[in-house]
């Protein structure tokens, strides 16, 4: 593609752009800079690598004069700037012309820069503007040497105009082209598109030039001759009007000498007014200082005279200590500069606040401990003693006495923390000895209304009863009628005791923990506090009310095993009585407040759960070590009434109870015992019969829990009732050979030979079970014979059957089925094994109903 004339022009115009005007547009128009002069260069004794010196001016007010040096871009034509210095740094400008023209030069800042300049014109013109800017605007403070005055002042000789113009002249002739200005440009494009349609003919456009060009010459030649007087007159216009801007300069020289020693003078006195300025700041900074120290440092004499004497002997002089204690913090708690701390006066004032200080922290901690003592050595108060009413001790007046001391312990807290840190110690010690005392009185009173005795007897009563139980073997046994109603007093009276004990105690110890976490700021410094810190700022009071209370756990126990002792299961009232107290503490308000009385409470729970679970193992213990007594009827043995009153009584005292697991428990493991110690009587040697136990209790203990439906035991119920039908068939099926015993056996062979694979008709063929054997042994039991056999055996089975369980109907019922089902057998094998024989015996089914109603009749 072939660019027009016309574009090619454009783009020669372009080409022949100023690097002045890319300059203004690339680096200083951007900063609102006036560019003035520039010198192409490079570094002398080094590489060729162009670039340009420029003087620039800032727009902004007052007026600076900077130095830039800029490069062309890596990539593209446009500049960029690279190493900037103000002008008024600068020192020296070195020409080197000294005997020749040179193009190097040296400017001199905090250090030398050698510098090449590409043509002289360029580097005379920089120098020259240096020239003229030092003196206009820096007071010649710029040295300049080895550069002729001549070319500071832009005058050049005869020779060089000579030279200049002979070297122009070559120029001319060495070079034929010359670049056209952008004007040139503008008019070349101008002149093209006027003729345009002969354009494409270079011979006729080059003709249309030539005419023009004459017609031009002959224009300027008749201009200039008819202009010459013009041009005469013009230049010596020109010449005064120079000699004019001479003069002018002359005189802006003179006055920028006068104006410089006035800039100097006003300098002087604009410093000496920022002195001033900086001498009033400093004043009033230093007045402020001074009136923040004497107003922050300064503590009254009042104050003073109360820190000292430290006297707390009344409710007015407590609180003019707190005021005066609360004073000397914040006078202490000033923050100051670390200097201040070297002047006397503060220092004298510093030492005089610690002297107070320390002084005030030794009477305060003498007389709070004076309390403190006086408090533990408090005697136990007479309404304790009472021995109609069970009444704990309240400290409520002692927390009054001490309460007016918190806002000191708060001041001591932050002035002394080691100090402080020891006062809860010394409360704890000297309260722990009073709370000692009237626990043990709390405790002993308990106790007495618990057993219902008077404090003389006492101690007599429990170490008898102590022994009695140490040497009593068999515990479980019934009481009699007399002592089941004082034993009903003594569950009623435990139950009630304990749980009196616990609702005293829980105001004590609540009111306690409430006044420590305000006076000591306890549970201020939990909530301040975060991460693991929290936990163990938790804790204190709880350490802290286990050493005032050391007494309270053990006589706690003591009193659990003394209402332990009362009767044979009152672990299991225990039990469920501190249970209940602690779901409803869980439950309430107090909580949150009483940590170190659930602690407390855990601990006895604890407690209470291994004593019951102590008296469950003994018990299954005595049950399985069991001995059954050696008498006629053995009825329903010991252990199984002792397992069902143990199972009443828990039953009764479980019956509102919130938790029944360990109840559940302790039926299950109890339960197993009493089983597995009848299911031992098989091996006993027993004079009555083992399955006729066994059934009367199995039927009792079957009887007994379908009473109670209790649901973790209806397992055991029907395995009750198993056994039971289990021992009642053994003991009918073994009784009831004894009416018919030859009889029996004799079918019992006979059962045995068909067993053996005999034939049923073949059997009579046998000697031993021929129809005469058959008939002799019929013989020997007729009607009458039988009704006696079963008389007999009604009065046995009356005379060892106990009468509470009432099983003689069923047994004799049962013995009835199942001596007609083996009459209905006998029958049976003899139309099978004897057919046709016509042997039949002595009586029929209806003869056997009638023998067992007129038995079950006579009897009655």
């Amino acid at each position: 593609m072939q660019l027009s004339p016309k574009a090619m022009m454009a783009d020669r115009g372009l080409a022949m752009a100023s690097p002045w005007i890319l300059l203004e547009k690339d680096v200083f128009n951007p900063q609102n800079e006036r560019l003035l002069e520039i010198v192409h260069v490079w570094k002398t004794g080094k590489k060729r690598k162009n670039s340009i010196l420029c003087v620039a001016v800032a727009a902004c007010r007052p007026m600076q004069l900077f130095l830039e040096k800029v490069k062309k871009a890596d990539r593209g034509d446009q500049y960029k700037m690279t190493d900037r210095w103000p002008l008024k740094d600068l020192k020296l400008v070195d020409g080197k012309n000294v005997n020749q023209e040179c193009l190097e030069f040296e400017l001199q800042f905090d250090k030398v820069y050698k510098w090449t300049a590409v043509s002289a014109d360029e580097k005379n013109a920089f120098i020259r503007c240096l020239w003229k800017l030092n003196r206009r605007y820096l007071s010649s403070s710029i040295a300049f040497v080895s550069i002729p005055s001549c070319m500071l002042e832009g005058k050049q000789s005869l020779q060089e105009v000579g030279n200049a113009s002979t070297e122009a002249g070559d120029q001319a002739e060495h070079s034929a082209y010359q670049e056209m200005t952008p004007k040139e440009t503008a008019d070349m494009l101008k002149l093209m598109e006027e003729y345009e349609p002969i354009v494409n003919s270079s011979m006729a456009f080059a003709e249309k030039l030539s005419k023009d060009l004459q017609v031009l010459d002959e224009a300027n030649l008749q201009a200039i001759i008819s202009s010459e007087k013009q041009v005469t007159l013009l230049m010596g216009s020109i010449d005064e009007a120079l000699a004019e801007v001479a003069k002018v300069e002359e005189t802006l020289q003179v006055y920028d000498e006068l104006l410089g020693s006035v800039k100097q003078q006003m300098d002087h006195i604009q410093q000496g007014n920022s002195l001033l300025h900086q001498i009033d700041s400093n004043q009033e900074k230093l007045m402020s200082e001074i009136l923040f120290l004497t107003s922050n440092l300064d503590l009254s004499e009042k104050h003073r005279q109360v820190l000292s004497r430290g006297d707390l002997s009344s409710p007015s002089k407590v609180k003019a200590c707190i005021a005066a204690a609360e004073a000397l913090s914040s006078c202490m708690n000033v923050q100051i500069q670390p200097g201040y701390r070297k002047l006397q006066a503060i220092a004298e004032q510093l030492i005089m606040f610690e002297t107070l200080k320390q002084n005030f922290e030794n009477s305060f901690i003498s007389h709070i401990t004076s309390i403190f003592e006086l408090q533990g050595n408090g005697q136990v108060p007479a309404r304790m003693q009472q021995a109609s009413k069970l009444i704990s001790s309240t400290h409520g007046p002692y927390h009054d006495d001490l309460l007016p001391y918190t806002p000191l312990m708060a001041w001591l807290k932050n002035a002394n923390p080691i100090l402080f840190h020891d006062l809860p110690k010394v409360y704890a010690w000297n309260l722990s000895r009073l709370y000692e005392r009237e626990i043990k009185a709390f405790f002993e009173m308990a106790r007495m209304l618990l057993l219902g005795r008077t404090k003389e007897c006492f101690q007599e009563g429990l170490d008898k009863q102590v022994a009695c139980g140490s040497r009593q073997h068999h515990r479980f046994c019934l009481t009699d009628s007399g002592e089941g109603e004082e034993d009903e007093l003594d569950r009623g009276n435990v139950v009630k005791m304990l749980e009196q004990v616990l609702r005293e105690l829980q105001p004590l110890c609540i009111a306690e923990q409430r006044f420590i976490e305000k006076f000591f700021m306890l549970s201020q410094d939990a909530a301040d506090q975060e991460g693991p810190e929290v936990s163990q700022l938790k804790e204190q009071p709880t350490q802290l009310l286990s050493e005032i209370f050391s007494s309270l756990e053990p006589e706690l126990r003591g009193f659990i095993d003394t209402c332990n002792k009362v009767q044979q299961f009152s672990c299991l009232q225990v039990l469920v009585t501190l249970n209940d107290y602690m779901f409803e503490m869980q439950g309430s308000s107090a909580a949150s407040s009483s940590s170190f009385l659930n602690v407390v409470l855990s601990n006895i729970l604890l407690l209470a759960k291994n004593n019951f679970n102590k008296c469950i193992c003994v018990l299954c213990k005595e049950i399985e070590e069991a001995k059954v007594p050696s008498r006629a009827k053995s009825g329903i043995l010991p252990f199984v009434s002792c397992f069902e009153e143990f199972v009443n009584f828990s039953e009764d005292v479980f019956r509102w109870a919130q938790r029944r697991g360990e109840l559940d428990k302790a039926h299950t493991k109890l339960v197993g015992s009493v089983f597995s110690s009848i299911n031992s009587l098989a091996s006993a040697n027993l004079k009555v019969n083992t399955d006729m136990v066994m059934m009367e209790n199995f039927h009792h203990i079957h009887c007994f829990l379908c009473q109670k439906k209790i649901q973790c035991l209806e397992s055991k119920r029907r395995e009750a009732k198993q056994r039971y039908h289990e021992h009642l068939e053994r003991y009918v099926t073994m009784y009831l050979g004894q009416p018919l015993e030859k009889l029996n056996h004799f079918f019992e062979g006979v059962k045995a030979r068909v067993a053996q694979g005999v034939k049923e008709e073949e059997v009579s063929f046998q000697l031993a079970y021929s129809k005469q054997e058959l008939r002799k042994v019929i013989e020997k039991y007729p009607g009458k014979e039988v009704k006696r056999a079963l008389d007999t055996l009604y009065r046995k089975i009356h005379k060892y059957l106990s009468p509470e369980e009432n099983l003689l109907p069923v047994v004799w019922r049962a013995m009835e089925q199942e001596f007609i089902r083996q009459y209905q057998e006998f029958e049976n094998l003899i139309q099978c094994c004897y057919p046709g024989s016509g042997i039949t015996m002595d009586f029929t089914v209806e003869d056997l109903l009638n023998y067992f109603i007129s038995i079950t009749q006579s009897s009655m």
